[in-house]
């Protein structure tokens, strides 16, 4: 054996070591706390650069803005601009490089849930606990206030002179696939729109159209932090095959919360899956299958990371939030 086949071996047995310790941490809770409370500093850094990056809404046309201000500053998670910023870090990148990226996450995503809240898509009346865009501001500036968010995320990127050009058109082009079609978000809700009252969808069909409508984007999210902080490249395959199952876990948590949580807990209309007939895990294989599957899918994420020769606490605890989440 060479010298440096040894190294990697021994690297790799403390990576394998310190895996299982991040599981005993996380197992204990001590992890997951931590895991919140980088959400939390993450919410609030991403919140105030967005609270620089978007109109006032004093700006012309005032309409409009309040319309985005009213979508974006709502509440929520902020997950996925907070994976940008996990995997970024994770790889080395130091935050502020990762704040443009992250936010335009974060404005694709609120898009996406105004446009997904229309009377033609999903037609809901309450997001984040209140009252949706187009209910508030009408139709058409809710259509205009997500074309609005949609066009900023990509200028953020591209304007974004902390990071290198290379890695911007990168960035640009990963999260235009994530977000648009044959494999990404718009693809996923038009597979979604001609799923539902379909009794024959199938288990593979399912986790194709959830791969796409809600993993795409989470999958890049974490690709981009990755791809800004320039991640080696077997460290991309394996973040990437991370990211991809945490989106699935995303959204069989999200199936799974649409049947047993409150509109309190939830902040949107719980119910809504199952009486516009959507395919959805419970209501594939029930509740107490959905919840295996969840599992499963979450060790899946976290033994990507094993490959990964640096420390992925943070990146594991993330998950496990997932798979336990309440709202």
């Amino acid at each position: 054996m060479t010298k440096a086949s040894s190294e990697a071996d021994e690297t790799r047995d403390a990576a394998r070591a310190a895996d299982e310790a991040d599981e005993a941490r996380i197992a204990n809770g001590a992890g997951v706390e931590a895991a919140r409370e980088f959400l939390s500093r993450a919410r609030a850094l991403v919140e105030a650069r967005l609270d620089c990056v978007v109109p006032a809404e004093t700006a012309e046309p005032v309409a409009v803005h309040a319309a985005m201000r009213w979508s974006l500053f709502a509440g929520g998670k902020r997950l996925r601009p907070a994976l940008v910023v996990a995997a970024g870090e994770t790889f080395g990148a130091r935050a502020e490089s990762l704040l443009a990226t992250a936010c335009a996450f974060e404005l694709l995503h609120t898009y996406s849930l105004i446009h997904d809240d229309l009377p033609s898509m999903d037609d809901d009346e309450l997001r984040r606990g209140r009252a949706t865009c187009h209910v508030r501001f009408g139709e058409a500036t809710a259509i205009l206030a997500g074309d609005a968010l949609q066009s900023l995320a990509f200028q953020l990127i591209a304007e974004d002179a902390r990071v290198d050009a290379e890695s911007r058109v990168k960035v640009v082009a990963e999260l235009a696939r994530a977000a648009g079609t044959p494999a990404g978000m718009v693809a996923g809700q038009s597979l979604d729109l001609a799923a539902e009252s379909r009794a024959d969808v199938s288990s593979d069909e399912l986790d194709l159209i959830h791969q796409r409508k809600t993993g795409a984007v989470i999958t890049a999210a974490v690709r981009c932090g990755a791809l800004v902080a320039r991640a080696p490249r077997h460290e991309l395959e394996a973040v990437s095959i991370y990211a991809a199952r945490l989106g699935l876990l995303f959204q069989i948590t999200d199936d799974l919360l649409d049947v047993t949580a409150s509109a309190e807990d939830l902040g949107k209309t719980p119910g809504k899956d199952a009486r516009a007939r959507k395919a959805t895990y419970p209501a594939l294989h029930g509740l107490d299958a959905a919840r295996r599957r969840a599992r499963e899918v979450y060790e899946e994420a976290c033994a990507a990371l094993a490959e990964i020769d640096r420390p992925t606490t943070l990146l594991r605890s993330l998950a496990r939030l997932t798979l336990e989440r309440r709202a």
